[in-house]
């Protein structure tokens, strides 16, 4: 009733991201007289309640043996799950994914808040105190990880885990033969989202070109048209057009190579990474305008090819790349205007 089958895995995917913030943490012994380091220990975490683990502990009658489960231990799990009103987008509002260089118009997602309860515990103080002490100053009160959410479009958003509380109790009352521990539980919130099911149908895709017209009046036929198109800041057909006959160094600008008959001034060049442009010709000696679209200027060496950059490489264009804009104005006196219909002037 609801709709198609759709699963994300988003929840399995915050719980990786919350997990593996905590997987890295050690503590160390050392000598009260000389302070040399006796022991490291990483500290194992699982998901599951603490419970569960101290339990097992609690269980072992023999406490100089070695068992399965040792202190200390960090234990996570979910506790709550809240719709946060405060994030909400409009429910029918679409945004912009990618899939394939195609465009996908998906619904806002559903934010909702997941409660996350971490807890640990030792058998000693000063171990516990380690553990909290390389956790405490990275939330501030939040820490945020970058997930992909959803792995069809490469949607990916900082999901902030804000520390919200912190508890702990020492179990040291009882019988001497009761095994003690020190336990602390730090809630967190997780400020995810949820999302439905993508759309399934290939329209839609990268624009390529912008056209304006302009008319001096209302239903007037167009006097000016600017079109914009994608343009190519880097070579993508390697096609290796000539090469360098001399070292070009770093501070120098005539660059020679083995033939310019395909060079053209103003028109763009790449040699290893850095883009330049043609400012003259004379044979195979080549001015060029170093570093151009935020390339680095580097020093390049005999043999070293040299590729254009041309509209064959606007095609090619991806959409995650950097790219500028090839811009020109048409100046029309023929009373005809564009039909979108038909695609042409009429």
């Amino acid at each position: 009733m609801l709709g198609a089958y759709f699963y994300h895995e988003i929840i399995k995917k915050t719980v990786i991201a919350f997990g593996t913030l905590f997987n890295n943490i050690e503590i160390k012994h050392k000598a009260d007289d000389t302070d040399q380091t006796l022991s490291i220990i990483k500290v194992p975490i699982a998901y599951g309640p603490i419970q569960k683990f101290l339990a097992r502990v609690e269980q072992q009658p023999n406490f100089d043996r070695t068992v399965a489960i040792t202190l200390p231990r960090l234990a996570f799990e979910i506790i709550s799950y809240r719709y946060d009103p405060s994030r909400k987008a409009s429910p029918i509002t679409k945004f912009c994914g990618v899939e394939n260089n195609k465009i996908k118009k998906v619904f806002m997602p559903v934010p909702y808040d997941i409660g996350f309860r971490l807890s640990f515990a030792s058998k000693l103080q000063d171990d516990a105190l380690q553990i909290l002490e390389q956790i405490l100053p990275f939330f501030q009160p939040s820490f945020s990880v970058s997930v992909k959410l959803i792995d069809e479009i490469n949607e990916v958003r900082d999901i902030p885990f804000t520390l919200n509380n912190i508890s702990f109790r020492d179990e040291y009352e009882g019988s001497f033969d009761k095994r003690r521990f020190i336990q602390y539980d730090l809630d967190f919130t997780a400020k995810t989202y949820f999302y439905s099911e993508l759309p399934t149908d290939e329209s839609g895709g990268i624009i390529k070109r912008v056209q304006i017209d302009y008319a001096s009046a209302i239903r007037a036929p167009r006097e000016v048209r600017y079109v914009a198109t994608p343009a190519a800041t880097k070579d993508y057909t390697n096609d290796q057009t000539t090469a360098l006959t001399a070292t070009l160094e770093t501070s120098k600008t005539l660059m020679k190579v083995t033939s310019s008959a395909s060079l053209e001034v103003k028109k763009y060049i790449q040699v290893n990474e850095e883009v330049m442009r043609i400012e003259e010709i004379d044979g195979t000696n080549i001015i060029v305008s170093r570093g151009q679209y935020g390339s680095s200027i580097q020093e390049h060496y005999i043999g070293d090819k040299v590729d254009r950059i041309t509209i064959d490489d606007d095609a090619l264009i991806d959409i995650d790349d950097d790219f500028g804009f090839n811009e020109t104005r048409t100046f029309f006196q023929d009373f005809k205007s564009f039909s979108s219909s038909q695609g042409n002037d009429v």
